[in-house]
């Protein structure tokens, strides 16, 4: 890959881009890689990719870098990226969850952007020395909670902003998977192993790695804030640490003089016949939404006493939010990698008004460091609420 960022008429450079984690093996890094290219807006030239030295260099020498930009730790690739006349603008984190505080935290305060992976950390104590660090830094903070990317995603957003669904009452996500209904972990397989691992992930088992997720896209929808919440959480699995099911219910801040609306959450890794069955539905005084991920193009909307309606994206009824992120006409599907690839480009657009010294356009939005701690806490409240049978836990 290109070691100089390059330039055609009308745009930007391209951001020079370090990545920590993602090496051989890594199934997120990857990702991470093809969202980042797929806008054309970054260029990798640096990784400190494994925690193995040698690992670190075939890695590096696979995906094309420079071998004195191929680093053996991210200390190491911090410091000296700082330093040079085109070292990194940006740093993607991609590791297990227990490395994010310190790597982070290394190139925050060189100045250096970071797009982390979630949760943000493994612990809600790391999670707010994180945020001070980033609030400190001047940096930007983008978490890649990547399923607000989506189009549709963002129609349903718009439409409870502009108050199309009235006073919101109820929210309900769920995230059900089956990959974990045996212990795998124990077979050696990798990402399972380090998910299932207390001191890799952190206290949230499938409440960290995808029940996060659930809950970050019903308030990026909803606009609504958690207040409280109740958790029954399970480890099925004989020998599993970490949960591997939870169902919790919601109480989110009232708005005013509105009654707080009510929420419920399903994660679960252990539900034969999901895959990703990522699902959010909001329901107000005047209607109600449906999103799945399995369908990302289509949105349903229940205007109350009126039919069911379709919206697709890139079709009638899509406003400015989805189309600003929508790439192809309708018709033809956009999916989880593009949803990847707008967090990048937001982030994109970001780093270059902070370049420029311009203002960020609004219309511009990325899960921030902020959405990173709410979600450790959401996890940690949960564990919490767990241990003591169910009960309510604030936030």
């Amino acid at each position: 890959m290109a070691i100089e960022g390059s330039k055609e008429e009308g745009r930007a450079p391209r951001i020079r881009l370090g990545m920590v984690g993602g090496g051989a093996g890594a199934f997120i890094g990857a990702v991470h890689r093809m969202a980042a290219r797929l806008d054309d807006q970054f260029d990798l030239i640096a990784g400190a990719l494994s925690s193995t030295p040698e690992k670190a260099i075939a890695s590096g020498r696979d995906l094309g870098l420079d071998p004195s930009r191929t680093y053996s730790s991210y200390k190491e690739m911090a410091i000296r990226e700082a330093k040079l006349k085109n070292g990194i603008e940006a740093v993607s984190i991609v590791t297990p969850n227990h490395v994010h505080y310190e790597a982070a935290k290394e190139f925050l305060k060189r100045g250096i952007h970071v797009i982390c992976d979630k949760p943000l950390t493994s612990n809600l104590a790391d999670a707010k020395k994180l945020k001070k660090a980033a609030d400190e830094s001047g940096a930007l903070f983008i978490l890649t909670h990547n399923y607000t990317g989506y189009p549709m995603v963002r129609q349903a957003r718009e439409m409870v902003a502009n108050g199309e669904l009235g006073d919101i009452r109820i929210v309900q996500a769920e995230y059900p998977q089956d990959w974990l209904t045996e212990a795998v972990e124990q077979t050696g397989q990798k990402q399972a192993a380090w998910r299932t691992d207390p001191a890799q992930s952190g206290v949230g088992g499938s409440t960290g790695d995808i029940g996060t997720h659930a809950y970050n896209l019903a308030s990026f929808i909803s606009g609504l804030e958690l207040d409280s919440l109740a958790a029954d959480l399970d480890s099925f699995v004989e020998g599993r640490r970490l949960d591997d099911n939870a169902h919790v219910m919601l109480r989110f801040k009232a708005k005013g003089s509105e009654k707080p609306a009510k929420g419920m959450l399903w994660c679960s890794q252990v539900a034969p016949g999901h895959e990703n069955g990522l699902k959010v539905r909001v329901y107000g005084t005047k209607g109600g939404l449906e999103w799945v991920q399995a369908d990302p193009n289509y949105l349903w909307f229940t205007p109350f006493g009126g039919e069911k309606r379709l919206i697709t994206r890139g079709g009638v009824g899509a406003g400015a939010a989805a189309a600003r992120v929508t790439r192809v006409p309708s018709g033809h599907p956009e999916g989880y990698l593009e949803a990847f690839a707008t967090i990048y480009s937001e982030a994109a657009r970001a780093i270059n008004a902070r370049k420029a010294g311009e203002a960020v356009d609004p219309a511009v939005i990325y899960p921030t460091v902020d959405d990173g701690v709410k979600g450790v806490a959401f996890v940690e409240a949960c564990v919490v609420s767990s241990k003591k049978n169910g009960g309510w836990v604030k936030l």
